[in-house]
């Protein structure tokens, strides 16, 4: 099949290489408004990968990603369920809920997949955690404990227009914890401070942030996310239940220095999402790939997305009056 990508910056071109890897795929189309960068990245791939002038090129694929900025999510997810062109977005579908929500009814009406990107659902220990958290093998959830750091603070261009700590940071936890739960959020508190760099505060922002969510049977997640860790990148989880405790992303790349004398600690820190995360990528292209030839569920459907952003919402008014916001089931249940 040939699967076709929209947007070949950073995100794109790993995706662009991650799917040239794929045995099903037997050409990559790229596409970029940037006159020039397709072409240099086909040609930096290599054998399998071609530049295309037009968006209508690119929906002549079997499947297409879309990795354009998100202000444009909503018009290249919509021309490709017009042309019954199947999609992977990457997150979010749209910018704030209402859009989100008007499109998810468009996309369900039309019956084209649509997967929203959000790798930690294809990442292979998480998806192993959800699967033994779906069959009862760990029992009942008490407490989810979940840390997302960056490693280096992004540059201030980034932050600017990044939607901030929550939407663009937590959105994943926000979207992997109540996935894992099975369970709507009832109750969200945050609060997030500046303690890395000014620039966070000079676009309204934060870079240091914590979350409570608690969930209708009782039980809660802590989820807390930095946008400086100096040992590494940092992006873990626990499960507290009433039969076993698990975790992902413990191993010798965990930046973590126990000060116990047989304690871990890391033998090669990762350094960014990219190199945590870098299995769940390829993972992703191979899952949307089964999803094009019908061989396999939409994991990451669109409507599923609409929970994190409403959680988002619910966040940004909580740090921005210091209290718990209740939520109201329709608002965390897609």
């Amino acid at each position: 099949m040939d699967i076709g990508v929209a947007g070949v910056g950073r995100i794109g071109s790993m995706h662009a290489a991650n799917l040239a890897a794929v045995p099903e795929v037997d050409e990559v189309l790229l596409y970029d408004p940037v006159p020039g960068r397709a072409a240099e990245v086909a040609a930096g791939l290599g054998a399998g990968t071609r530049a295309v002038d037009t968006v209508e090129d690119l929906l002549a694929a079997d499947g297409v990603l879309v990795a354009t900025p998100t202000d444009t999510h909503p018009d290249m997810v919509r021309r490709a369920i017009a042309a019954g062109t199947p999609v992977l977005c990457e997150k979010p579908l749209a910018a704030d809920v209402a859009t989100s929500a008007a499109l998810v009814e468009e996309i369900e009406a039309s019956g084209v997949p649509v997967v929203i990107g959000f790798q930690r659902r294809f990442d292979p220990a998480t998806a192993e955690l959800h699967r033994r958290l779906r069959a009862g093998e760990a029992g009942s959830v008490y407490l989810v404990r979940a840390v997302c750091n960056d490693h280096t603070p992004p540059p201030s261009e980034f932050v600017a227009t990044s939607g901030g700590l929550f939407r663009d940071c937590l959105i994943h936890d926000l979207d992997a914890v109540p996935w894992l739960v099975g369970e709507p959020v009832t109750e969200v508190y945050a609060s997030g401070s500046v303690l890395v760099d000014e620039a966070f505060a000079a676009a309204g922002d934060v870079d240091n942030a914590i979350v409570t969510l608690r969930f209708a049977g009782g039980a809660h997640a802590l989820l807390s996310a930095a946008r400086h860790d100096p040992v590494g990148y940092d992006c873990r989880m626990e499960v507290f239940a009433s039969r076993d405790t698990l975790a992902v992303g413990v191993d010798d790349c965990t930046p973590l220095n126990s000060l116990e004398q047989a304690g871990p600690r890391p033998v090669r820190a990762w350094k960014s999402f990219t190199e945590r995360y870098h299995d769940a990528y390829v993972n992703e292209m191979r899952v949307f790939c089964e999803v094009i030839a019908g061989r396999a569920e939409n994991p990451s459907p669109a409507r599923e997305s609409l929970v994190s952003l409403r959680l988002a919402d619910a966040c940004e008014l909580s740090a921005r009056t210091g209290r718990p916001v209740v939520v109201e089931e329709r608002d965390v249940v897609a």
